[in-house]
């Protein structure tokens, strides 16, 4: 008499983990990115415009501000920390809400797919696409305005400076999307933020130009920490006279970037939806 054989129960199919998820995640989100060419167009050209008309305008006869720094030099990390605020902080403050209301987040939240992948996909299609970005800006100041790269060190800090940057803004951005009442009121509601925050950081001005009073105000925000963290790293040493300060402040540039990194965890945490407000 033959043994009976018994069916063999099909081997669990092992579910991906969340760090895999939320790099698949982000491949789908940069695929999305790229296929929205007026989007591409502003965030990658915006920088290079504004440093060209800076370059054009300012930068006549080899025109310097103190310390010896040609105005292009000058105005070149502004335009990388305005560049890091635009792909992060105010593409997703703006996109979130155009998703929800378009009815992406609440199927997506119907999926088996964790939240934190969903939102390191964000952070991971924010980050390639800010690298891009810095990466097209520096090439352009380098060979047709002649901006002198950093050394080794400046590069370092330049690194700790984009990442906590880049982390900063789009934690931020996330926890800003729930303000915008709609997705079609969500242009309305970021785009001024920035442009504020933009003139009151030395982005578009020499910093130690502005009043003392939007100084003060201006330091409370991620963004003037950023500009000045890169202005450690294009700028000469002797530059650092020109800050309000003194010096570059690293040990201040990371400890308010982390403080608002933490500030936009909770608040997206505690704020962020999935759906509309009129759909419950």
């Amino acid at each position: 008499m033959s043994a009976t054989t018994l069916p063999t129960r099909p081997a669990a199919t092992r579910v991906p983990g969340t760090l895999r998820l939320g790099v698949e995640r982000a491949r789908y989100e940069v695929r999305g990115f790229f296929r929205e060419r007026d989007a591409i167009i502003f965030i990658f050209a915006y920088p290079i415009v504004m440093l060209t008309i800076f370059a054009t305008v300012f930068g006549r006869d080899g025109a310097e501000v103190a310390a010896s720094v040609p105005f292009t030099q000058y105005f070149l990390p502004g335009m990388i920390a305005t560049g890091v605020l635009l792909s992060s902080f105010q593409s997703l403050a703006i996109s979130i809400p155009v998703e929800r209301d378009e009815g992406g987040l609440k199927r997506l939240r119907g999926t088996p797919l964790p939240p934190a992948a969903y939102f390191l996909g964000k952070v991971g299609q924010v980050l390639l696409v800010s690298v891009v970005q810095v990466a097209l800006l520096l090439t352009v100041a380098a060979l047709l305005f002649d901006v002198d790269m950093p050394d080794a060190s400046g590069w370092v800090t330049f690194a700790w400076v984009f990442v906590l940057g880049v982390a900063t803004g789009a934690v931020c951005g996330v926890g800003f999307s729930s303000l915008p009442r709609s997705g079609r009121s969500a242009s309305t509601v970021v785009t001024p933020v920035v442009l504020v925050l933009q003139f009151i950081s030395g982005v578009f001005f020499v910093f130690y130009d502005l009043p003392s009073w939007m100084q003060r105000v201006a330091s409370v925000f991620p963004l003037k920490w950023m500009a000045q963290g890169m202005r450690s790293v294009f700028l000469p040493d002797e530059a650092a006279s020109l800050e309000p300060s003194g010096s570059w402040q690293h040990g201040a540039i990371a400890a308010v970037l982390v403080a608002w990194l933490a500030v936009g965890l909770v608040v997206g945490v505690r704020t962020f939806r999935w759906r509309r407000r009129d759909d419950g």
